[in-house]
């Protein structure tokens, strides 16, 4: 141990290895045990092992346009059980207030009309889409998959960064760090009783299925990816094998009879469930984006006929909107007549002129974010920026408020990783996957842990050159808490001041590229 941990440095933000004073988090000690019987030449052997491995299975993700193995850290991250059991119910909380809005905002809308959310904020949302109005889901379910990222602030305290319900990414890295972490460490596994994530393509596919168009009792469900240039296609393939389901692209299928068919060798096949990677501009050329090589045209009006199923449903990037995030709160007060479990990051409303002046005065103290952004794109950091950079900012405030939200710098919590000096603590968040099959809400125990890897870096996203670990969360199998969908009445609360078509392949190219480099919301981007 007194090769990685003697020079540990221990710095302002809140460590989950290593405590005040040095002590190591119980949570911890047998990793920490581990570790101390290793030499510092033993733990980079075993990470390289790792590493080949990832190669050899290319998981890998899109940096910058070039094809990387994903960056997988040696140093697990370990959730004790009872944390995580308040953990897991504050995202199904969140997931099911959610849920509900979305249901209103595309039905009813009393949210808007007992002033809960501003009709501006809705409206003005990016990923507002009114074509997706009146489409009722057959299980009333819109966000069969989410991700919802947290962070642990300096007291160590758990809080919400942003939500994700369109089409989130990363859980591929999650169920292949578990296959490559238990091979790398053996003996931990065989001693500590570790939450099991490998039923999480069953419990997908049991929710798709479940999401199918009524009448239909032997579904057909299909994952949908933009194609091999996309960033996330790994994720796209390794999902339709483990659930034994068709990967298709848009021109694999069409719609005839206000049906939607599938060509296949056999002839055509009728589908019934689309659980799809394609963002919503290109989903379908007859409503959306008519250049669209990605999608399927009429695949809407087969949705809105209740024929075929999508998955997530087209419109959720509403709530992934960063304006809407500051509601959240009131929407599970109105919506469920519960108080938060897991609190927002405090932010700041730009389109409030008090809250733009007070933000305008401490630019260089602040984080400033577009609210549709994901990935880290767009992001300034106050305390890193150049004068010249906060002048540009400050102009872009300015002229579009409506535009972006401000936040304090929160210092992420760390965990120790494996970089060129040794051992170093590297900030980290959490994105927990949960899965709603319309009459419970899983949560994935554990999730992906997202590192940032240069030393002081708070953005942790992959595409800014991020990595990951594998995320534990002790106690072993336990029973999952059924979360009910049916709830009672909305009440009104006082507002919440805180804050196909036949294409040749090549053709296809530049809109995977362009969506992947377009996307800027709904944290699409892992």
């Amino acid at each position: 141990m007194a090769d990685l941990f003697d020079d540990y440095p221990a710095g302002t933000a809140w460590d989950e290895m290593i405590g005040p004073g040095g002590e190591v988090r119980a949570a911890y000690r047998h990793v920490h045990s581990a570790l101390a019987q290793l030499s510092a030449d033993e733990l980079r052997a075993r990470a390289d092992t790792l590493a080949r491995s990832y190669l050899k299975q290319g998981v890998t993700f899109d940096f910058a346009g070039e094809e990387r193995p994903f960056p997988l850290d040696v140093v697990p991250r370990v959730m004790a059980g009872d944390e995580w059991e308040h953990v897991a119910p504050g995202v199904s909380q969140r997931v099911r207030a959610l849920e509900a809005f979305l249901a209103d905002v595309y039905g009813p809308q009393k949210a808007i009309a007992d002033g809960v959310v501003p009709r501006s904020v809705v409206v003005s949302s990016t990923h507002f889409h009114r074509a997706a109005r009146g489409i009722e889901p057959p299980n009333g379910v819109r966000v069969h998959v989410s991700g919802i990222d947290l962070v642990r602030d300096s007291l160590g305290g758990w809080r919400v960064l942003e939500d994700n319900v369109r089409v989130p990414s990363g859980v591929s890295y999650v169920l292949s760090n578990r296959r490559a972490m238990a091979q790398t460490f053996p003996e931990l596994f065989a001693a500590l009783r570790i939450r099991p994530v490998v039923d999480y393509s069953r419990r997908l596919l049991a929710a798709l299925t479940a999401a199918a168009p009524h009448g239909v009792d032997d579904p057909t469900v299909v994952v949908l990816t933009p194609g091999v240039f996309n960033s996330a296609y790994f994720e796209h393939t390794l999902l339709a094998r483990t659930m034994g389901v068709e990967l298709v692209e848009g021109r694999d299928l069409y719609v005839s009879g206000g049906r939607v068919w599938m060509r296949t060798t056999q002839g055509r096949r009728r589908v019934d469930v689309i659980y799809r990677r394609v963002d919503d501009d290109y989903i379908d050329p007859v409503t959306f984006r008519s250049d669209s090589f990605l999608g399927c045209p009429g695949l809407m009006t087969c949705a809105r006929l209740g024929n075929v199923t999508i998955a997530n449903a087209i419109g959720n990037g509403v709530a992934d909107d960063k304006l809407l995030y500051t509601y959240v709160p009131d929407l599970i007060r109105y919506h469920l007549g519960e108080e938060p479990i897991l609190p927002n990051v405090d932010t700041w409303r730009l389109e409030d002129p008090g809250a733009l002046e007070e933000v305008l005065d401490r630019l260089d103290e602040l984080v400033v974010k577009p609210v549709d952004g994901s990935g880290g794109k767009g992001l300034v950091v106050g305390p890193r920026a150049t004068r010249a950079e906060l002048d540009v900012l400050r102009g872009r405030l300015r002229e579009d408020p409506r535009g972006w939200i401000a936040q304090p710098v929160v210092q992420l919590s760390t965990v120790p990783t494996l970089v060129e000096d040794g051992l170093r603590p590297r900030h980290v968040d959490l994105r927990p996957f949960a899965v709603n099959d319309g009459d419970s809400v899983y949560v994935l125990p554990g999730g992906l842990t997202r590192v940032a890897l240069p030393e002081g870096e708070l953005v942790v996203n992959s595409s800014q050159g991020g990595g990951s670990k594998d995320t534990w969360v002790l106690g072993g199998r336990v029973p999952r808490r059924a979360q009910s969908q049916r709830q009672s009445l909305p009440q009104a609360v006082p507002k919440d001041a805180s804050v196909p078509i036949d294409s040749h392949p090549s053709d296809t190219r530049p809109q995977v590229m362009q969506q992947q480099q377009q996307r800027t919301t709904g944290g699409t981007t892992c």
